[in-house]
């Protein structure tokens, strides 16, 4: 069962306050800062959610900024595989918070045995997204999961599963949802003011299914750098530090590896323009039931008739991840620049002041919903039919044919091939 946050919060609160009774004498502390209370403005300590982080690098480095920004918030360990990641975040988080006594771990799961830590920040690559967020899970963590959260229609369904039965709070790092503009749009589309929708359409990345190895290197030491923690549930192949960014190389060579990545690098974008369509639509918990590809864009259409069109340029330069909605009256499309392009200028309104790619109010509202226990606009079951969406698409494109999908049974009908590929296998010790 989750542990009660509350309790251990009066607990802490009452220690400080109060003196301790002991055999009949009232004894009371020297000196209490007044941060402890909460007296001079700040959050009690009390009351500061305590936050650790899972693989944290580029994006979760930044990630990790906008959590440092918070004032109930404090940042007590990080977990890497690589020892230079582990020492850069230490010294970001404590640099942000005036403090030395950032935990250290290789291994994540050491970082969830602590009693202390009540959410993580996972930033892994997509191969581990789904598998942290369900040990963290059973640990009775809250999640803030960089997407795309799960790298299979499989684990899409199992993350799901999981967050419910512990009762998690669990927010997906799609955070054009709590971004102004793209929020504004999807209130035309739903609120009927576009009239009648037809089509929607979601950028995405150009397709890349890549499945050559790299040339084998010596493996580092294990402190320096675990390779087969990194790995973790996904299939082993030989070390190169490409794949992980780390020695001479800046960026992770996993991306558009089947191994490693989710769907031919379609969800890289498609987590979260997809998803922004399927809430324009207010079709969360359900997709698309046929899925084909044409080049390099993919369709689907809604049992509706409504007409999903995911593709990679044709845009009107409003920044990366665009979205467009078209209805009966009218159009919109917009991106992540913030700027916004309508078809009548009457339905134009005040909508924003943030880029698409800023997780200010998103990580504020997976905050918010820790403490009073509702769900983030982003929860695992918004991720797993949004994600689920893109998963068929990418499947359809990768065996060449239209597919025909059920979403109540999340399983392809008269297609065992594509049904064997809802899921993944997963190395041992790492099989849910």
């Amino acid at each position: 069962m989750k542990k009660s946050r509350l309790s251990r919060r009066q607990f802490l609160q009452n220690s400080a306050q109060l003196s301790v009774v002991s055999s009949g004498i009232l004894i009371f502390p020297s000196f209490i800062p007044a941060s402890v209370l909460g007296m001079d403005g700040t959050v009690p300590a009390s009351e500061k959610i305590i936050l650790g982080g899972i693989g944290i690098n580029h994006r979760g480095g930044y990630d990790l900024g906008f959590f440092l920004n918070q004032p109930d918030v404090r940042f007590a360990a990080i977990a890497d595989t690589a020892r230079t990641r582990r020492i850069k975040v230490k010294a970001q988080a404590e640099e942000a918070q005036g403090t030395n006594d950032v935990a250290m771990f290789r291994d994540f799961r050491e970082l969830l045995e602590r009693q202390d830590i009540d959410a993580v920040l996972i930033a892994t690559g997509d191969r581990w997204h789904a598998h942290a967020s369900i040990y963290a899970a059973r640990a009775g963590k809250d999640i803030y999961s960089e997407k795309p959260c799960a790298i299979s229609i499989d684990l899409c369904r199992k993350l799901s599963e999981t967050m419910k039965l512990y009762g998690t709070v669990f927010q997906g790092g799609t955070q054009r949802r709590s971004v102004r503009n793209f929020r504004y749009a999807c209130e035309l589309a739903r609120g009927g003011k576009l009239g009648k929708i037809h089509t929607v359409h979601a950028s995405i990345y150009y397709l890349l299914h890549e499945t050559k190895w790299l040339p084998e290197q010596p493996l580092p030491d294990r402190d320096e750098f675990d390779w087969d923690l990194w790995l973790g549930p996904a299939p082993w192949r030989p070390f190169n530090e490409a794949y992980a960014g780390i020695g001479k190389s800046h960026w992770s060579a996993w991306r558009g590896q089947y191994d490693f990545d989710s769907g031919c690098r379609h969800l890289d974008w498609g987590a979260h323009t997809v998803d922004l369509c399927q809430w324009a639509l207010g079709m969360d918990g359900t997709t698309p039931v046929r899925f084909w590809a044409e080049g390099d864009r993919m369709f689907a259409i809604y049992e509706n008739g409504v007409k999903l069109v995911m593709r990679p340029d044709g845009w009107l330069g409003l920044g990366t991840c665009p979205v467009r909605f078209e209805g009966s009256e009218g159009w919109v499309e917009t991106g992540d620049s913030g700027k916004m392009l309508l078809s009548n200028d009457s339905l134009q309104g005040v909508y924003g002041d943030i880029e698409g790619t800023n997780p200010r109010d998103h990580v504020r509202n997976f905050l918010d919903c820790v403490k009073s226990r509702q769900q983030p606009v982003c929860c695992a079951d918004v991720i797993r039919s949004s994600h689920i969406a893109c998963h068929v698409s990418a499947l359809s494109w990768l065996l060449g044919r239209e597919l025909n999908f059920d979403p109540k049974t999340e399983s392809f009908i008269n297609d065992d091939e594509a049904n064997r590929l809802r899921v993944r296998a997963s190395r041992e010790p790492w099989i849910l």
